[in-house]
């Protein structure tokens, strides 16, 4: 029986996405499927969604075993109440080594000071003599598949990594915390502090007037996670203080971020336009025809989304 495999993204994105699926899906061994961007609802077998796209309504998909997300966020459909199929996010080692060397990178920057001499061209000799990397602590906040992902390439780099998460967890090399207690216990030495979190009610405004008071004088902001972690306005005060020296956020409430808000004005403010990690057509195609492979198969789908949760 042919598997109708429904593509529901921006139209752009079917010039992108059609060759890669179909070669991933036949390298799968999925090989009797109809995949289109138009099918009647009631014989869709999958969708492959990204959540900006065509399908709001999930009702009609009768049929739908499971929705594949093409995005690793799903705050924007977790919480549809028409969405009653089995809903997967995506990761994938492309999306994930993309965000991996985005962090990796800007955590470099602030440790070892680098904007003192890309913005200091003007005939004076600064020196900045920044602490090993074994002396700058950097706290990640997440340590989920991103998260983990970016604490393990800090080891390596041989930075003092503390990670918290909601749940305990377990990664060899990094000071592993959660709880309250932990949160605070983490923002406290976190002289780089990463956000990898996902938006949930019980993050947003995470990082508010009293959790950036707990981290040390002069400390750097790296958010490639949500924007809504961070209480905007509670951070331009920590920054015109000067207790946070510099926000480098790729994420933010309203995108693309309005010209006149406060962020790209200020001068401790790197603003980046949500580009820390974009899907790969290619890496993520192997992902979705895996789980189209182990649902056919009657194998429990990767990445299955825990709805109280809400990731």
């Amino acid at each position: 029986m042919t598997i109708n495999i429904l593509f529901a993204a921006l139209e752009a994105r079917w010039p992108q996405y059609e060759r890669p699926l179909t070669a991933a899906l036949n390298a799968a061994g999925v090989t009797d499927f109809n995949l289109s961007t138009d099918i009647a609802p009631q014989e869709v077998d999958y969708i492959v969604l990204a959540p900006n796209g065509p399908v709001q309504d999930f009702s009609p998909y009768t049929r739908c075993k499971a929705v594949l997300n093409l995005w690793a966020g799903v705050e924007d459909v977790v919480s549809n109440p028409t969405l009653t199929q089995p809903l997967a996010r995506m990761v994938d080692h492309g999306l994930t080594q993309g965000m991996v060397e985005w962090v990796t990178g800007h955590v470099l920057r602030h440790h070892l000071g680098m904007d003192t001499h890309i913005h200091g061209q003007d005939g004076v000799w600064r020196k900045v003599n920044p602490p090993l990397a074994q002396d700058r602590p950097v706290t990640i906040l997440g340590l989920g598949a991103l998260g983990t992902a970016c604490a393990e390439a800090l080891v390596a780099l041989g930075f003092d990594v503390t990670g918290w998460s909601r749940s305990a967890k377990d990664v060899p090399g990094v000071r592993c915390l959660n709880g309250e207690s932990g949160l605070r216990q983490a923002l406290g030495t976190a002289q780089i502090l990463v956000l990898l979190l996902p938006k949930t009610p019980e993050t947003e405004n995470l990082l508010n007037a009293q959790k950036l008071a707990l981290m040390p004088e002069g400390a750097f902001i790296v958010n490639p996670g949500r924007g809504p972690l961070i209480d905007d306005q509670a951070l331009l005060e920590a920054l015109d203080s000067g207790h946070i020296a510099h926000a480098t956020l790729d994420v933010f409430r309203v995108e693309p971020l309005p010209p006149e808000h406060p962020y790209w004005a200020h001068p401790s403010v790197t603003v980046t336009p949500h580009v820390a990690s974009e899907t790969r057509e290619d890496t993520a195609s192997e992902v979705i025809a895996e789980n189209i492979r182990r649902s056919e198969a009657g194998e429990p789908l990767l990445h299955l989304v825990d709805r109280d949760l809400g990731y």
